[in-house]
């Protein structure tokens, strides 16, 4: 009895020395958004499940993007981890400069992610990035002031009603904007915001022949629709205003109506964060009856530089923060409205998530946007609030800069179209598409 005591101890101390061996520590690059910063909160629990230990980046959106590009492109190995979405996966997968995930566990269950997101995520069938979250956008608003405004508004809206509503909650007196957008420079920000709203105008980024359209009219209407109602009903500066600035402006009392990310929904509905929790309601993104809603659709998620001397370390992340079990521990501490949405088919069919007050708008919102045919008129490229090619990144990034100065009243919009037509142009030449 003594001997085998002696050798359960030995072989106990064993397997403890080796799980240690293996133990990793993994680098993660990461968006300051509110669910990120919620699973950097629970990491615990995959230290202690793993024994791997992890070291955070978290970086504004802008930031993120410029950071996780240049060290993919230039092979540097910062990152074990990256926060992507759908516009760099099926690009750097294609590159080979992203881990395959063709080899999830089983229990993982890979086919339960949203066909919407795990297309977007692939390239040529191989998915290449995890959703952590899957969203497109919609309207909050102010359920109380849209009464107090003698209005009602409709599941499915019009820009038209959007903008007189708005002028009708606008009270300055009182530091309420009727409405509040994002107008940041940056692709990903306003450019993500004023691309997705020009779809329901009849605009487009390029037409068949990669030709850039920003001296048509449907860009020239979006851009003075948009400057006009921002002007009217805007908060001040909202040339510099993105996601983050919005949420922090909605949640302190001061916007009627937000349109944005559908994963803004569990922020501004959470009694220990928004003093309107208990008046948001939820409408589809407007159109303009031309049969496009100014809706995006987007995912962030976690993909593994190839290279990484830390693959297996990575993949173990990626499944424990893209599960369902991940889903259940955020639940059960912070309950269902807060879970990261719009990854997984059985969150939409969990009765206990569908009780959450935005959960079926958010899943309509994905559902109807279309990134195969998001313009009125054809055009040549996939993407609803981007166009999928390798440029886009770099020219709207500019494009959107030009954008800002108008916001900002420091240039005319036509002057904003003429320079973005030409830098559009001057690039798409040089890229050899024209």
């Amino acid at each position: 009895m003594k001997l085998r005591s002696v050798l359960r101890t030995a072989t106990a101390v064993s397997l403890i020395a080796g799980s240690a061996a293996y133990a990793e520590n993994i680098v993660i690059a990461t968006v300051n958004n509110g669910d990120m910063i919620r699973m950097q909160g629970l990491t615990d629990d995959f230290t202690s499940k793993t024994g791997h230990t992890v070291e955070w980046v978290t970086l504004e959106e802008n930031v993120l993007r410029q950071r996780v590009t240049t060290d993919i492109t230039t092979k540097g190995g910062a990152f074990d981890i990256m926060t992507i979405g759908m516009y760099e996966t099926p690009i750097w997968g294609a590159n080979g400069w992203l881990v395959p995930l063709d080899d999830l566990s089983e229990e993982y269950n890979v086919d339960d992610i949203l066909p919407a997101m795990a297309g977007g995520l692939s390239h040529d069938g191989t998915l290449y990035a995890a959703p952590f979250y899957g969203e497109s956008s919609m309207i909050m608003y102010r359920t109380d002031l849209m009464e107090k405004a003698g209005l009602e508004m409709p599941e499915a809206p019009t820009w038209s009603f959007v903008r007189e509503a708005a002028a009708a909650m606008t009270d300055r007196d009182n530091d309420i904007n009727g409405i509040c957008l994002r107008g940041k420079a940056g692709w990903g920000e306003g450019g993500a915001f004023i691309t997705a709203m020009s779809n329901s105008f009849g605009a487009r980024w390029f037409d068949m022949d990669w030709n850039a359209q920003f001296d048509t009219q449907p860009w020239k209407d979006t851009l003075e629709f948009y400057v006009g109602m921002m002007n009217e009903s805007g908060p001040a500066g909202y040339a510099t205003n993105g996601f983050n600035e919005n949420l922090s402006l909605f949640q302190q009392g001061k916007c009627g109506m937000w349109i944005d990310a559908t994963v803004a929904a569990s922020f501004v509905t959470n009694p220990n964060d928004s003093t309107v929790a208990d008046s948001v309601g939820f409408a589809l993104a407007p159109d303009n009856g031309l049969g496009k809603r100014s809706n995006w659709l987007w995912a962030w998620a976690l993909a593994i530089p190839a290279g990484t001397q830390k693959e297996g370390a990575a993949k173990e992340f990626i499944e424990w923060a893209t599960s369902t079990d991940y889903i259940e521990l955020v639940a059960s501490k912070e309950g269902w409205a807060n879970v990261p949405p719009g990854a997984r088919t059985s969150l939409y069919e969990n009765p206990n998530y569908m009780e959450v007050p935005f959960a079926q708008m958010t899943l309509d919102s994905i559902l109807s946007a279309d990134p195969n045919n998001s313009t009125v008129e054809p055009s040549p490229y996939v993407g609803v609030q981007f166009a999928a090619i390798p440029e886009f990144a770099g020219i709207a990034t500019e494009v959107s800069q030009e954008f800002s100065a108008v916001y900002a009243g420091q240039q005319s919009i036509d002057e904003a179209l003429e320079k973005a037509q030409a830098l559009t142009n001057d690039a798409m030449e040089a890229a050899g598409y024209r």
